[in-house]
């Protein structure tokens, strides 16, 4: 069973159901936390057909520099995805996935690990679209022990509360 923990953001004034103009650069969510347990990484294994040892057998993880099994990383990448989705701090703002610029790694994810996320507006501009802006976000995935785990850089689009007006 995974546990989760309340979530906060640096404002107590945002809006029930932001858009783009409420995130500026700067913006920081801080998710409420999650344990991975072993059976999220059996699970994700079985869902998404990756079977490989270092996740799935704890003898052959046990031999390996890690010294037992941890979690996938686009399990930890998906666990961080979710975490914000659960705190609210992206509202009905996003219309999709545009991009993820970048992810890395950092330490390894282990059963009984518990996360939660540091999401900061890194960049705001504006869309091709006159309706929707562009938002960058920079995701840092924290264990218990207050070690950045992963780092991701999503890029999304979002709704706008007014259309731009181009040239007239």
């Amino acid at each position: 069973m995974t546990a989760l923990t309340p979530a906060h953001t640096d404002s107590a004034t945002r809006p029930q159901h932001p858009l783009f103009e409420d995130f500026p650069v700067g913006t920081v969510c801080v998710t409420g936390g999650r344990t991975i347990d072993i059976g999220d990484i059996s699970l994700f294994a079985g869902l998404t057909g990756d079977h490989y040892p270092l996740h799935t057998d704890e003898q052959y993880a046990a031999a390996t520099q890690f010294g037992g099994r941890i979690a996938h990383g686009p399990l930890t990448f998906s666990i961080a995805v979710g975490l914000v989705a659960l705190s609210g701090f992206l509202g009905e703002a996003i219309v999709a996935l545009r991009e993820v610029a970048s992810i890395r790694a950092l330490k390894p994810v282990r059963p009984g690990d518990t996360v939660h996320v540091r999401a900061e507006v890194a960049a705001a501009e504006p869309a091709r679209r006159s309706d929707q802006g562009i938002l960058s976000f920079d995701y840092q995935v924290i264990n218990q022990h207050d070690e950045t785990v992963m780092t991701v850089r999503m890029v999304m689009l979002a709704k706008r509360r007014t259309e731009v007006k181009g040239p007239q």
